[in-house]
């Protein structure tokens, strides 16, 4: 790693020591291995076709360089793909699967995509219903095998000596300080920017990132990989793989995420904290099947999990762990495969609890924090106990720097920051000042060097009486109930702080029918108010926690699980608060008619 100075520079690495097992997916039905010759062959035979297409970087500045698209879920051609448009000095654009067209419409003709490599028939077709319109778009090719667009593998021709030395050539022009990708952020709110991270950005992060991940007791290096790759998220942890080592097997899909950990048994897999909830809540569903003794054992070992710390734990707690791990524990790593050790996890907040039961059950939650602006990691939580804990983000990455602004803001400096936005510099100058990048976020550094977010600036709102409150702690708080699946505080300009509320109906299902709730559908469901006046009591029991003005004093329930197909979140599963509060309108407003004539705190729920 000392002599590596580009992300390509793992393929010396590579070649170094070779695996049978580089690269895993399912194909036809079958899992198929691609080892470390056949990645490379494949990568340079792209890599010429790519040059021998006229793709260059043409005088080496950052617009003139040839852009790339790529737009499909993670699979072994995506890596391929990234590693031979960074040989021939382009830029890869990549995309989320879900991107609306105009969104697509957009980002191509911004970046003058030349060439798109699509997964599937759907997305060929949906680059296609736009490619009339981007004038640079010369090509499209398909990784899978489809009548409507030409297959990839058909650029892929034997290679000679020739070929080896073009490569050599092009590649040897390429700096640290060139940009490699420019990522399009989805954005809770507004237009879609184009974030240019150099070969120095990303593997600064991977080098540090690395370090974190080298403490993780891991003897079979086995990654898995669901998450979308162009998520600088993924993405740099996909290059913490290639550099070190790992293999790294690709889901066939989100439902077939857990069949396919039974197949692979990975050592470790970077999450969001919302597939955790789902599969906690799948753990707890077939517990409450239980009866009897067996019940009673699950239920136990649940609570014993919760009670888990990082900083020790009497020795009498320490039987009971082991004794739950012989029970229980096993059979849930079992159910990933067996060989798990860790779960880094990003993106947005993880319950608290969460982090304790999956933790104290052998599985090590490592929560980190960063942006797509940041390559992205800025501070995460380490294996060893010293520099991990619970409800923070963890200590500092190496070599970043962090400061809290007056107003709380996270600043950050480092060589993980940005070049700047695409075309952008007004934007650029806005949020790096003075060479600290500012993040949005609102956060607290600890006596230990803990870093812990509280909120996004944002996203704080200020009711009308003049007092500020921060949503984010109350919604991560009260969702550690398990009927509560999603929520978002609302109040911005109100007299009062009030929720909308989508409930967990796996749990809140089985709860109905112990106590005669009887169910016909889930707009029905939450109008009866024995249901309601569960969620309130849910609520009231968190709301002494907070001061008088952060407190829910009206909540309204919701019938539909928002999603990123929906529209109320985004590919990485953050809420978009302004979608959600335009499509709830009336619901939001006729929890605040007549607020300023009654006491709110007296006022049921709807």
């Amino acid at each position: 790693m000392e002599k590596a100075t580009r992300l390509f520079d793992c393929m010396a690495i590579q070649a170094d020591k070779p695996r049978a097992d580089l690269l895993i997916a399912k194909e036809n039905g079958n899992w198929h291995s691609y080892s470390t010759q056949e990645v490379h062959t494949m990568v340079y035979q792209l890599a010429i076709a790519l040059m021998d297409m006229g793709i260059s970087a043409g005088d080496g500045t950052s617009e003139a360089r040839d852009k790339i698209g790529l737009i499909g879920n993670g699979r072994p051609e995506w890596v391929i793909v990234d590693l031979a448009v960074q040989l021939t000095g382009a830029v890869l654009v990549p995309l989320y699967p879900n991107t609306s067209t105009k969104e697509i419409e957009l980002i191509l003709n911004e970046a003058g995509v030349k060439l798109m490599f699509v997964s599937n028939t759907e997305l060929c077709e949906k680059i296609k219903q736009v490619s009339g319109n981007i004038p640079s778009l010369k090509g499209i090719y398909s990784f899978d095998k489809i009548d409507s667009c030409n297959n990839w593998t058909a650029l892929l021709k034997p290679l000679t000596h020739n070929h080896q030395q073009r490569i050599k050539d092009a590649s040897d022009e390429i700096k640290e300080d060139d940009l490699a990708t420019i990522i399009y952020t989805s954005g809770t709110t507004g237009r879609p920017k184009g974030v240019m991270l150099s070969h120095k950005n990303i593997l600064s992060n991977v080098i540090a990132s690395g370090d974190v991940l080298a403490e993780v007791p891991i003897s079979d290096k086995r990654a898995f990989s669901f998450l979308p790759l162009n998520h600088i998220f993924e993405k740099m942890c996909t290059y913490i793989y290639l550099f070190y080592g790992f293999s790294i097997s690709y889901a066939e899909s989100i439902d077939m995420i857990g069949a396919n950990m039974r197949d692979v048994k990975p050592s470790i897999f970077t999450s969001v904290p919302r597939l955790l909830e789902k599969i906690f809540e799948r753990i707890m569903v077939e517990g409450q099947k239980l009866s009897g003794a067996k019940r009673k054992i699950f239920l136990w070992s649940v609570k014993l999990a919760e009670q888990y710390e990082i900083s020790g734990n009497s020795s009498w707690y320490s039987i009971k762990l082991a004794i739950a791990d012989k029970l229980v524990y096993g059979k849930w790593r079992a159910a990933v495969g067996g060989n798990l050790k860790a779960i880094v996890v990003g993106s947005s907040a993880t319950q608290i609890k969460l982090e304790k039961i999956f933790t104290a059950s052998g599985m090590a939650v490592l929560e980190g924090y960063g942006l797509t602006e940041t390559s992205p990691v800025i501070a995460v939580n380490h294996y060893n106990a010293p520099q991990r804990k619970f409800g923070t983000v963890g200590t500092v990455l190496d070599k970043v720097s962090v400061q809290i602004a007056p107003d709380g803001e996270i600043l950050c400096m480092g060589p993980n920051i940005m070049l700047g936005y695409y075309k952008n510099p007004e934007l650029t100058a806005e949020v790096i000042q003075d060479g600290w990048f500012h993040t949005g976020d609102i956060g607290e550094l600890d006596a230990n060097g803990f870093l812990k977010i509280t909120d996004r600036k944002k996203e704080i709102f200020k009711t009308s009486g003049g007092k500020y409150v921060a949503p984010l702690p109350i919604e991560n708080k009260m969702k550690e109930n398990n009927f509560i699946e999603q929520m978002m505080v609302v109040g911005a300009g109100k007299k009062f702080t009030a929720a909308l509320i989508v409930p967990s109906y796996t749990n809140l299902l089985p709860w109905c029918k112990q106590h005669d709730v009887p169910f016909t559908s889930h707009e029905e469901l939450i109008k009866d108010s024995r249901v309601i006046a569960l969620f309130q009591a849910a609520v009231d029991a968190f709301n002494p926690e907070f001061n008088h003005v952060e407190q829910v004093k009206k909540i309204t329930l919701l019938p539909h699980e928002w999603s990123i197909d929906s529209g109320e979140l985004t590919p990485t599963g953050k809420m978009k608060r302004k979608v959600i509060m335009e499509k709830y309108e009336a619901e939001i407003e006729k929890m605040y008619a007549g607020e300023a004539n009654e006491n709110p705190s007296l006022i049921p729920a709807q």
